[in-house]
């Protein structure tokens, strides 16, 4: 099932430390005892639209910073380069025993079991991508750390979808742990590996909280993110749990108080979460040897389902599927006509026009015309990259996937089960041949399929989701539900994401 939109990931990285008293003047005779980098990324050519809430967190982030003391520096809508320059600018400005912070609101990625910060130009469309275009979060701090700053503390909201992660789908979603110097302290706004819905809002509920918890004198680093935690995990009914990590020597606080250090009461209990399931710990899962990458655009928009097959009848009790229509036929040259003006179509053509026979581009223009609905020009593109070459698997499983979304059912089963006999742990075959099963209302088959691919990627939520349908309708409602749930808490758009592919 691939070319699904990731809807994740903004990444927002902060270093946000004050010093003690008296290391922090050990560091001003040095230097600038805190400097702090800034950026808010929003426009990102490969999104449908603006991100709405990294300005206006980073400007926020920004005057609080300055108010604290920080010497900051600002950068908005940076590009690979404006990042490489902004990060050297601010290494320069370390002195030993400095204080240092970054933050970093836009798309974030995790691959190899880091996690990456992506520019504004990044064009991403294989996990290589990403380690080429993305700004490694490890490197970031372990340079920071060479540089001699004291205290390090690194804050990411970036557990968002974002359109660029399930273009290759051996993924996994949100950010990942980090390995860091010691005297560093992490946050993250949400939970390992998980996600939280995009609310299109002007500002996101972890600067809000960071903020208000910030602005509170007295308050240890730690406690002022652990307080953070509290404050988002009870304003969101716990859909969304930041993570800690902690390796500071000492106590340091943002704003230090005249009088010493009173008491602070302690947080109000949080509200226990009314849904049954469990949401996904935020302790760091067991490593899982990575699947084979695959390059996969993003989801389409919405389709309708095709029915079940005879060959399965589910039980009386358990939900069918939707009877399909079939999706309304294109006009192949109106539609290339409309897409033509698209950057990345404009793009892709002129490199088929210095080169018909460029199997790479023909592939990536299907995926593009995929994930904009375009589906039989897709088809007719990936039609010609196996041409040119019978065993392109990645071909294969994208056709497969996008003839399940139009409901060509046969025609899809012949693409993955070529797949997967090319490559027979394909995991991204094996989602999207779950994905048709379901479709095709053969249950049995479907939780199979996505049974072998979660054997290989246990946190893959297409496969986690599209097995909990698939339970339900063979009468397994109870593991259905914890299926579902738990796919939900990772990805709060699954639902979303799979009526567009006409299940329900």
């Amino acid at each position: 099932m691939n070319l699904r939109v990731a809807g994740l990931a903004v990444l927002m990285l902060t270093m946000l430390p004050a010093i003690a008293p008296a290391t922090a003047s050990d560091a001003t005779e040095h230097g600038s005892a805190r400097v702090a980098l800034v950026i808010g990324n929003a426009s990102y050519p490969d999104s449908e639209a603006p991100l709405k809430e990294p300005i206006n967190d980073a400007r926020d982030i920004a005057d609080e910073l300055k108010h604290d003391g920080f010497d900051v520096e600002t950068g908005e809508n940076l590009t690979g380069e404006g990042i490489r320059l902004a990060l050297k600018r601010l290494y320069s400005r370390i002195k030993p025993g400095s204080v240092a912070l970054i933050f970093v609101s836009g798309y974030g990625i995790q691959s190899g079991r880091q996690s990456y910060l992506i520019p504004v130009d990044a064009q991403i469309w294989t996990e290589a991508d990403v380690r080429r275009d993305g700004f490694s979060l490890e490197t970031i701090l372990s340079e920071i750390n060479n540089r001699g700053a004291g205290v390090k503390i690194a804050l990411l909201d970036a557990s968002r979808r974002n359109p660029f992660e399930r273009r290759f789908r051996s993924f996994s979603a949100g950010l990942a742990p980090v390995i860091a110097p010691s005297g560093t302290l992490v946050m993250y706004s949400a939970a390992l590996s998980s996600v939280v819905s995009d609310a299109s809002t002007d500002h996101s509920l972890f600067v809000s909280e960071l903020l208000k918890e910030i602005r509170v004198p007295d308050l240890t680093a730690e406690e002022t993110l652990n307080r953070t935690r509290v404050g988002v995990t009870r304003a969101s009914r716990a859909e969304q749990v930041p993570w800690i990590s902690s390796s500071l020597a000492e106590d340091f606080y943002f704003i230090p108080g005249q009088q010493g250090k009173p008491a602070v009461a302690a947080a109000p209990p949080l509200p226990l979460r009314p849904e049954p399931a469990p949401l996904p710990s935020p302790v760091v899962l067991p490593p899982v040897a990575p699947p084979p990458v695959a390059s996969t655009p993003p989801s389409p928009p919405p389709t309708v389902a095709s029915g079940p097959s005879a060959s399965e009848p589910s039980p009386g009790h358990a939900t069918q599927p939707p009877v399909a229509t079939p999706p309304q036929t294109q006009d192949d040259g109106k539609t290339a006509l409309a897409l033509a003006d698209d950057p990345t179509i404009k793009s892709l053509n002129d490199k088929l026009a210095a080169n018909s026979n460029d199997t790479s581009t023909l592939y990536r223009r299907g995926q593009v015309y995929a994930s904009k609905g375009a589906y039989a020009l897709a088809i007719k593109d990936f039609d010609a990259t196996i041409r040119l070459n019978p065993k392109d698997v990645e071909a294969y499983n994208n056709r497969c996937w996008t003839r399940t979304v139009i409901g060509d059912l046969q025609s899809a089963r012949r693409d993955c089960d070529e797949a997967l006999k090319l490559r027979p742990d394909f995991v991204d075959a094996l989602d999207s041949r779950g994905l048709l099963n379901l479709k095709s209302g053969a249950n049995k088959d479907a939780i199979a399929d996505f049974d072998a691919a979660l054997r290989i990627n246990p946190r893959l939520t297409s496969s986690l989701y599209g097995r909990g349908l698939a339970r339900q309708r063979s009468g397994a409602v109870a593991e259905g539900n914890l299926d579902i749930a738990n796919a939900k808490a990772m990805d709060p758009d699954i639902v979303k994401e799979f009526a567009g592919y006409g299940v329900r």
